[in-house]
């Protein structure tokens, strides 16, 4: 237990940072677009470099952790995450902003994929679902700590203080991961040709081709929104205050977290009954699809049906654990920054494609909120395409 915990604390830090940076645009927005005059556009290009270097990284980070070891891969990331948000605290302009955000992303690139491969090669297979819903469990606490608790720390002291107090506590976590155990690196011995053709023939398999659609919109649409546009879209649409729609943020990651929190109590227990962690993904994610097309037409409380996104959603990791365990345990760190590339490169994409879409539909004379439906409706629409090939198209790859 002590040494589990060891292992397992240090990298659980990192993500919890990981995702208070990746939300903190999302209560901040109002202020960064006073202070720096953004378009939608600028703020969702703004935003999302987080998700565009995370995205771009992740490849080379599998190669890295196979063969380096998570531990020290990660450790450095982190002081670059330090550096990033010093240069976002410090920053003047958009460019400066913008660099600063990528940096970010760039060094929290590693943080669920190193828990990931660090925990398929310290425990056993059937334990994974349970840990990598367990460490997710962190990153809920961080994407709380990015809604309601943000929106009244803020006011009171700014968000430039906020990020230098964030780029010493990366610091910290830096630190504590460099000093966790860890197993010895089992693509050591490779040689960066055969790392490489081991990563092709990930992404050239059908199996992974099942997943990463779904990962991409479903997946990927929903770190978009919870990332920056729910917020916006509560307060256009719904007229909500921003802290009645940081509220309602709260609670969406309260179900989320919440929804990982039985996911690593009852995956295992559920296994043995005879469900399925494939299964639970399936359920979950078309319960996700449906609560996004029911947010857009307006057919229920939208407390309750943001709730069920969180709760649906977070179920997504699954397929990480589902995928790892179709490849040898030296390809772990591998296949999973793989889908974790289509599902951050789906999230940049949606992230400004959404910004963009309402800067084109306000130019054409659509007003506020039919500009929000549409866009909206495009993203459920990819989703639902993305969950059809899943169940449909997927399943004769997979």
């Amino acid at each position: 237990m002590s040494l589990g915990l060891r292992i397992f604390l240090p990298f659980a830090g990192g993500y919890l940072l990981s995702y208070l940076l990746r939300n903190f645009n999302a209560v901040v927005a109002p202020e960064l677009t006073r202070e720096l005059g953004l378009s939608a556009a600028d703020l969702g290009l703004l935003t999302s470099a987080y998700l565009l270097a995370f995205a771009a990284f992740q490849l080379p980070l599998g190669v890295l952790m196979d063969r380096y070891g998570p531990r020290r891969v990660q450790s450095v990331l982190l002081l670059v995450t330090a550096a990033g948000c010093a240069l976002f605290a410090l920053g003047t302009g958009i460019t400066q902003l913008t660099i600063a955000r990528a940096a970010i992303g760039l060094g929290v690139s590693g943080c669920l994929m190193s828990s990931f491969t660090t925990f398929s090669r310290a425990f056993a297979t059937e334990r994974l679902p349970s840990l990598n819903a367990a460490v997710m469990v962190a990153g809920g606490v961080g994407a709380l700590a990015a809604t309601t608790p943000l929106a009244w720390v803020m006011p009171m002291t700014g968000w430039r203080p906020l990020m230098l107090v964030l780029a010493a506590l990366s610091a910290a976590a830096a630190f504590a991961v460099f000093r966790s155990p860890e197993k010895a690196t089992h693509a050591a011995g490779e040689t960066i040709g055969q790392q490489l053709q081991a990563v092709a023939a990930i992404m050239r398999s059908r199996v992974f081709w099942r997943y990463a659609p779904q990962a991409a919109t479903a997946a990927g649409g929903f770190m978009a929104m919870q990332g920056l546009w729910a917020i916006p879209w509560l307060m256009v649409v719904d007229g909500q205050s921003r802290e009645a729609a940081a509220f309602h943020l709260l609670l969406l990651t309260g179900a989320m977290t919440a929804s990982l929190l039985a996911l690593a109590l009852f995956i295992v227990p559920l296994r043995r009954r005879g469900v399925s962690p494939g299964a639970v993904l399936a359920v979950a994610m078309g319960t996700g699809v449906a609560s996004m097309l029911a947010i857009v037409l307006g057919l229920a409380p939208s407390h309750f049906l943001w709730c069920l996104v969180g709760g649906a959603f977070a179920c997504s990791n699954l397929a990480y654990s589902q995928l790892a365990g179709r490849f040898p345990q030296a390809l772990a760190g591998r296949a999973n920054t793989a889908l974790n590339l289509a599902a951050f490169a789906g999230a940049f994409a949606i992230q400004w494609g959404y910004g963009a879409a309402l800067d084109g539909l306000a130019a054409r004379g659509w007003s506020p909120v039919e500009a929000h439906r549409a866009a909206f409706g495009a993203l459920v629409a990819l989703q639902a395409a993305g969950y059809g090939w899943f169940l449909l198209g997927g399943r004769k790859a997979g």
